[in-house]
């Protein structure tokens, strides 16, 4: 547990600050939002002034109405509140590229190792704050050793950080709600006399396990650091990030690409400690509406060239829209992979590879990812479905191991072409053909390779096929299959294709 930190966000009034944004709900009336249950209307959220007439989230309409017939209700916006939730998490990477949303009024965020880079922690929690105010939403932040220690002391007490020795510390006055345990639990702890985590951790583990099973001691276990409480991604897992912060926000429209200049370096310092190359990067504009604006764009292969990167997302970092204004950018390497340092050409220049890798980096950005491919192999044994086309950008796959097969023609057609066979030996070999009018006297042929359909995803009806490489008088050399047997029962006389040609 030492020296990881998580920060907690806890958003208590999203529903109805959310509301009042939108217009719907006015801070001064006597407003409720409400969800409909099994027994009528429940109050979800309300503002100020029907809090103060006698509603209170978790009541029933009725009851709240009967203290105030005023109150208006409003359907609540569960899902919409849900979307806004999602965005504020994405928002919030710009203090950690670890986060995510904690249940329906809250975020969490890794913020281990990064609080210097905002003057501390009080600072960062300070940072935190201010911003959502900002947005007009009211934010309560606690920073700790634990996700589960961070959330109970974001909603449930005054401290805003906790540090490994004082951790429990802080826990012990807290009502055993903070735990995150179910309401009829919580409920029956308290009839026990039990209501604060203090009064838990008083009573042997053996008890606990004997009368609440697991629930009680795994969650006292996930706040005090006892067992491990991880975000969804890990700190070993974030990928290389430069942070860029504004001192005012600014609504130039090159803002992007001077900040994408000035965190570039920062970038490739990173990569290149860590012997790493882009595959995949973001740029991340900030603005100070809660909107998160991103530019990204892929290479062929992995890199760390400072001006390629440049070039490839400077003019998709101009097209970013800073509205009201950026005050933080991000440059993240957002896929990447193992690149170790290489050794020029022997006259000077990149490595063999490398230029055509930056020409389909560019082309890929100008023309589209999708516009420029290149074979894929395919797990198939017939020839036209053994390779497939893929972006050129899209991650490398791992080589599948061919099968022995007899040489291939270096021109396949992307069609089997129907031939006339004239004359053929009882034993199967074509003598003479037809092939776009044309008529070739074969003068050598060899043969048959057997390719039996795929019967898994094929028809029934599907025939089986001989391949021969033959070669006609004037030296000229095919690829061309016999499809189907005299007697096969699957159609009528077998057919003849031309299928490839030999250089």
């Amino acid at each position: 547990m030492s020296g990881r930190r998580i920060a907690s966000i806890w958003l208590p009034r999203l529903p109805i600050e959310r509301a009042a944004r939108n217009g719907a709900a006015s801070p001064e009336a006597r407003v409720a939002l409400v969800v409909e249950q099994a027994h009528g209307p429940v109050i979800h959220a309300a503002t100020d002034a029907a809090i103060a007439a006698g509603a209170r989230p978790g009541a029933r309409l009725t009851d709240a109405r009967a203290l105030d017939p005023a109150l208006q209700a409003i359907a609540a916006d569960v899902a919409g509140d849900a979307v806004l939730l999602g965005r504020l998490a994405r928002w919030a990477s710009r203090w950690s590229p670890l986060v995510e949303v904690d249940g329906t009024d809250g975020i969490r965020l890794d913020t281990s190792g990064i609080a210097h880079l905002f003057g501390g922690e009080q600072a960062l929690v300070r940072d935190m704050e201010q911003r959502f105010a900002f947005l007009g939403l009211t934010a309560k932040v606690a920073i700790a050793p634990t996700a589960a220690g961070a959330w109970a002391l974001a909603r449930c007490s005054g401290a805003w950080r906790a540090q490994d020795h004082d951790l429990k510390t802080l826990l012990a006055p807290l009502p055993v709600a903070a735990l995150r345990l179910s309401a009829p639990l919580v409920r029956t702890l308290e009839r026990l006399g039990l209501k604060t985590i203090g009064a838990l951790v008083a009573v042997p583990r053996r008890s606990l396990a004997r009368r609440f099973r697991d629930e009680v001691l795994d969650a006292l276990d996930r706040a005090t650091g006892r067992k491990a409480d991880p975000l969804t991604a890990t700190p070993d897992d974030s990928p290389p990030r430069a942070l860029l912060r504004l001192a005012e926000p600014v609504a130039d429209p090159e803002a992007a690409p001077r900040a994408l200049a000035l965190l570039m370096p920062d970038l490739v310092d990173q990569l290149e400690a860590r012997r790493l190359g882009v595959r995949r990067m973001v740029l991340a504009g900030y603005r100070v509406d809660g909107d998160v604006q991103r530019a990204s764009v892929a290479t062929a292969l992995p890199s760390r060239d400072a001006d390629h990167l440049i070039r490839l997302l400077r003019e998709k970092a101009q097209g970013l829209d800073p509205g009201f204004g950026f005050d933080a950018f991000v440059l993240e390497a957002s896929h990447h992979e193992p690149l170790a340092p290489h050794q020029d050409g022997l006259v000077g220049g990149p490595p063999a590879g490398v230029e055509i890798a930056r020409l389909v980096d560019r082309l890929s950005v100008r023309l589209g990812p999708g516009k420029i491919c290149r074979p894929q192999p395919n797990a198939s044994h017939l020839p036209e479905r053994a390779s497939l086309w893929r972006p050129a950008l899209s991650p490398e796959k791992p080589a599948m191991a061919a099968p022995p097969m007899a040489p291939r023609p270096q021109r396949m057609l992307d069609r089997p072409e129907a031939i006339a066979v004239i004359y053929a030996t009882p034993q199967g070999l074509p003598r003479r053909f037809v092939w776009r009018r044309a008529v070739h006297d074969v003068a050598r042929a060899e043969g048959p390779e057997r390719i039996s359909p795929e019967w898994w995803r094929e028809r029934s009806t599907a025939r089986l096929r001989d391949y021969y490489r033959v070669e006609d008088r004037q030296g000229r050399r095919y690829w061309i299959y016999r499809e189907g047997l005299h007697g096969d029962g699957r159609g009528g006389d077998p057919a003849w294709y031309m299928h490839g040609l030999f250089g």
